[in-house]
C-alpha cells in the first residue's frame, strides 16, 4: 500500500502497491499494522455498501456526533464520485473547510476519513457503488449532516443541479 497525507490532519488517501503478472494484479487495501501506524487502529465495526443509478447523484454530508464517531474507509468499486470531507474539529488548522478527491473503480484510491469530518460524494458517472468500512455502529440518534449548500462551506461539486434526497437536502446552516 501506498498511503498519503491529505491536507486534512488524520485523512489519507491509499492506493494499492500492485504485484503484477500475466493474470492481473494483487493489491493490499488494509493492512492492520500499517493503519496503525497512521492511528487507524480502531475495529471495524460495519461494512457498507451504496449504489446510485445516475450520475449527479449526491450523498451527504453525514456525520456521527460523539459517542458513536467514527472513521470511514471509502473506496469505490464500480463508476466514480467526487467525494468531500468537512473538518468540523473545533481546534483543528482546517476546522470548517473542505477536502476533495476522485475515487473510481479505475483508481481504486481508498479515502480514510477521520472522526469528527462529516462526509458526502457525487456520482460522476451512472450505475456508481460504493463500499465504505466504519469503526462505529450506525446510532441513528447521533446521525448528524450538512446541507450539500451550505454557504459556510461553499463545497465546489462538479456537477450543479444533483440528484438528492429529501432528508439531505433539508439539513440546516451548520452553526460552528
Amino acid at each position: 500500500m501506498v498511503i498519503v497525507e491529505t491536507p486534512f490532519q488524520g485523512a489519507w488517501l491509499v492506493d494499492l502497491e500492485k504485484k503484477t503478472d500475466f493474470r492481473g494484479f494483487f493489491g493490499r487495501v488494509y493492512c492492520y499494522n500499517e493503519f496503525k501506524e497512521i492511528r487507524v487502529d480502531e475495529r471495524i465495526a460495519q461494512i457498507n455498501s451504496s449504489y446510485s443509478y445516475k450520475k449527479g447523484t449526491l450523498r451527504g454530508l453525514h456525520y456521527q456526533s460523539e459517542p458513536y464517531g467514527e472513521i470511514k474507509m471509502v473506496r469505490c468499486i464500480q463508476g466514480a464520485i467526487f467525494d468531500v470531507i468537512i473538518d468540523l474539529r473545533p481546534g483543528s488548522k482546517t476546522y470548517c473547510q473542505w477536502y476533495g478527491v476522485e475515487l473510481s473503480a479505475s483508481n481504486r484510491t481508498l479515502l480514510i476519513v477521520p472522526k469528527g469530518c462529516a462526509n458526502g460524494y457525487q456520482t460522476l458517472m451512472d450505475d456508481t457503488e460504493m463500499i465504505y468500512f466504519v469503526t462505529e455502529f450506525y446510532s441513528p440518534e447521533n446521525e448528524r449532516g450538512i446541507r450539500w449548500n451550505d454557504p459556510l462551506f461553499n463545497v465546489k461539486w462538479p456537477i450543479s443541479n444533483p440528484t438528492i434526497s429529501d432528508k439531505d437536502k433539508s439539513f440546516p446552516d451548520f452553526k460552528p
